[in-house]
This record gives C-alpha cells, sequence and structure tokens, in this order.
C-alpha cells in the first residue's frame, strides 16, 4: 500500500473510531510503528489529526470531555492491568469500582464474568456490566458529574458505606517517591476511602505514569492497600516503601506499549 493510500486510510479510520493508537494503526496496516509515525507527520503538520499522550485524534474532538481523552491516554497499558485485575475476580464475586478511566477498562475486562455484585458511582461501568450474565450492579446516587458520568458528594458516599464487598478497585492520579497516593479531586479521594473501608481487599489500579508525581489530594499511604496492579515495576525507592507496607504489586506487561514515546 502506497503511503498516499495509507494516510487516506489512517484518516477514516480516526473518523471512524474517533481515537487511534500507533500500535492499533501498525497491527491494521502491516508496517511497523515507525512507518506510521512517518505517515502521521504530514496529517498533523497540515492539521488534519491531533497528536495526544497515548494516542491520535480529531482536531474538533480537543473539545470533548476531558475524560474522553484520559480513555485513549496509556490505553494499552490500562488494558493490560485491566485484564490481569480481572484475573483476581472469580464468578460471584462482589466488587467496589470508582468511575476513573482504568477502572472503565476493567469494567471492560469483567464483561466475560458471571454473577457479579458491583457497586459503582459510574454510569459507564454500570452500563457496561448491569446487562451481562446475571451481574447486580448497585449504582451510587448523587450529584453526576458532567466529565465521567460519576455519582459523587455525601449521598454515594453515604450508599458505598453500607455494603460489605470482597474487592474494592479504585485508581488515583498520582503515587509519589514516599508512596503517598493522591488525586486530583477531593470527591474522588474520598470514594476511594469509603470503598477500601468496606472491603476485604485494597486493590489499586493504575499504570506507571502515576509514579513520582504529586496530585492535589492526598487519599492514603502504603499501608492503606493491600494490591498495586500496574504495567512496570516502581522505582526502587518507592518499591521498597511498598514492600515494607507489605503491598502486593502485580505487574501486566502489555502486549505492545509504546505509549511512552512520542506519537509522530
Amino acid at each position: 500500500m502506497f503511503a498516499t493510500h495509507r494516510q487516506n486510510e489512517i484518516l477514516r479510520l480516526v473518523r471512524a473510531q474517533q481515537t487511534c493508537t500507533i500500535t492499533d494503526l501498525a497491527n491494521t496496516f502491516a508496517v511497523s510503528d515507525e512507518t506510521i509515525r512517518r505517515d502521521l507527520k504530514p496529517l498533523v503538520a497540515e492539521g488534519l489529526l491531533v497528536k495526544v499522550h497515548g494516542g491520535i485524534m480529531l482536531p474538533a474532538q480537543l473539545d470533548e470531555p476531558p475524560f474522553r481523552r484520559r480513555m485513549v491516554e496509556q490505553r494499552d497499558a490500562k488494558r493490560a492491568i485491566a485484564a490481569r485485575v480481572a484475573q483476581l475476580i472469580g464468578d460471584g464475586d462482589s466488587l467496589m469500582l470508582d468511575g476513573g478511566t482504568t477502572c472503565v477498562h476493567i469494567a471492560q475486562a469483567l464483561e466475560s464474568h458471571a454473577r457479579l455484585t458491583v457497586v459503582t458511582n459510574s454510569a459507564e461501568v454500570a452500563r457496561l456490566l448491569a446487562p451481562r450474565n446475571e451481574n447486580r450492579v448497585l449504582m451510587a446516587g448523587g450529584e453526576l458529574r458532567a466529565d465521567d458520568a460519576s455519582a459523587v458528594g455525601e449521598s454515594a458516599l453515604a450508599f458505598f458505606r453500607q455494603f460489605h464487598v470482597r474487592h474494592a478497585i479504585v485508581s488515583v492520579t498520582a503515587i509519589d517517591a514516599k508512596g503517598r497516593f493522591m488525586d486530583a479531586q477531593p470527591a474522588d479521594a474520598a470514594l476511594a476511602r469509603a470503598a477500601f473501608s468496606q472491603a476485604e481487599r485494597r486493590i489499586v489500579a493504575a499504570d506507571h505514569t502515576k509514579f513520582g508525581h504529586s496530585a492535589l489530594v492526598h487519599v492514603f499511604g502504603a499501608d492503606g492497600l493491600d494490591t498495586l496492579v500496574t504495567d512496570a515495576a516502581p522505582a526502587a525507592g518507592l518499591s521498597r516503601v511498598l514492600a515494607g507496607a507489605g503491598v502486593d504489586v502485580i505487574c501486566a506487561s502489555p502486549a505492545a506499549d509504546d505509549t511512552n514515546e512520542e506519537v509522530v
């Protein structure tokens, strides 16, 4: 396939799928990642496509809610993490899931599971799991946040505190070198703490880009969780902190992940 033909097909695919990653495009056209990058450079230069961290999208989509952009960022890593978390969940288990993008990927990975009892504040998680395999989904009420269709506030917290579950799975914005887990929004931090207070096993799902950073709200320290599922081992200092707190760190390597590199 000539480059100009492939570029036209790339534009068609992005328009149809809304977002694409380098890996997806390379697999589709059976060429190398570098070939796709060369094809994308003139399309980006002409303003036909826009590069974002971990993907390519149409320029108009930059006005869409940040949640949509976060869904494509580190997508391969999040999918690998989601698949590994799904292996920790058995049919018939009870769990809590928050509304972060990683937890939405986890909900997708759980679609073949059966008879789950799921407590969530996320309309997207509920939409994915409620119609399937005799699952029971309990959806928190409260103020529905426009960005990610998640319920937040005191009503959502009170709802979570009614239940006892086997697994609570939350995402975070950042994990600093001292093992402090942080969120950008106070409402998300409060919900994560509420979920963990009601669970036998406390799981954080976070890709490697969260390591070594801080965010506005401190959620809990390394002693506040049981398991961290990620896509790459933390740096030595953070690994020591987590090990000292008894955290089980599970690394799920993506099958093909070039999200650490520039897209074009």
